[in-house]
């Protein structure tokens, strides 16, 4: 962030108290607070077209004239529960995605290129994974993450096999598609981007793009996991943006590929991380068995 253009911003502010949270720098004063963020893409533009969809969900732009710097409105947030905050927001990116929706001609190229990045990186895991078994299973005084991997390697592998069988069957359906739908997505979602106070809004739209709605969905998923319901959050979702067959079974595949776990720190933190990938792929295996009992 262009540090001239803050100083210049603070004199013009006068803030009585100025703090920092992750890329935000917030200045309050007694003539209003506002929030400065680096200068990535236009975003008075997107906000335009957003406006121009129905959508105006997020915080008002105040200058953008800052070498390298906007200004944005301040917004208070409210402390609500979890789970209602992760409702409210799922239907608020729901009305974005459905507001902002088109139909885009397909070409084979496109759902080719999704296609190669999947599968590489499932065959990358499956190697990875693989290989991490045959080390462990090797070692003749296993240490207790190495056991603990080595008893339930089967499930992982499980997963990555799911994905790999299901990203077939997406592909053998996608490219049959004339068209596919893409829409304005936030592109860096998280419930700290959700703002519910005196107005509801989305910050942080500087990775916005326009692109296919899962791409917003398994980045939220993959973040929270644990802590949500997102059986109960799909359906509030559906309700408003409902997605086609090939779209479910995009996000359905991509969600179902387990991350890789790292070997880093104390013995007792390389079980947790184990633990990690073990609850991401129950989590998400009973979240899949729920869709597909659906059918």
């Amino acid at each position: 962030m262009n540090r001239e253009s803050i100083e210049v911003l603070k004199n013009i502010y006068k803030p009585y108290k100025y703090t920092i949270q992750g890329s935000a720098h917030i200045l309050k004063s007694t003539s209003g607070d506002v929030v400065l963020k680096e200068k990535k893409n236009d975003i008075q533009n997107l906000y335009q077209y957003l406006q121009s969809r129905g959508f105006s969900s997020f915080p008002n732009l105040l200058d953008d004239s800052r070498d390298g710097v906007n200004v944005f409105e301040y917004l208070d947030t409210n402390e609500i529960p979890l789970e209602q905050k992760a409702e409210d927001f799922i239907l608020l990116v729901a009305s974005l995605h459905a507001k902002t929706s088109y139909e885009k001609n397909a070409a084979l190229d496109d759902f080719k290129k999704i296609y190669e990045l999947i599968h590489d990186k499932i065959e990358y895991l499956k190697y990875y994974y693989d290989s991490l078994y045959q080390d462990y299973f090797q070692q003749v005084y296993p240490s207790p993450h190495a056991y603990f991997f080595l008893t339930h390697f089967s499930k992982i592998y499980a997963s990555l096999m799911y994905s790999e069988k299901e990203l077939e069957v997406w592909y053998s359906h996608a490219k049959e598609l004339k068209q596919y739908r893409v829409c304005q997505i936030h592109h860096h979602l998280s419930l700290e981007h959700y703002l519910c106070g005196k107005k509801e809004a989305l910050c942080s739209w500087e990775h916005s793009k326009k692109d296919s709605p899962v791409l917003d969905l398994i980045e939220f998923y993959q973040q929270n996991y644990f802590e949500l319901n997102f059986e109960h959050l799909m359906e509030k979702y559906y309700s408003i943006c409902p997605w086609s067959q090939e779209e479910k079974e995009l996000f359905y595949t991509m969600i179902a590929i387990p991350f890789k776990f790292e070997e880093k720190g104390s013995e007792f933190e390389v079980v947790s991380n184990v633990r990690k990938v073990l609850d991401y792929v129950y989590r998400t295996e009973e979240l899949i068995k729920a869709e597909q009992g659906k059918k």
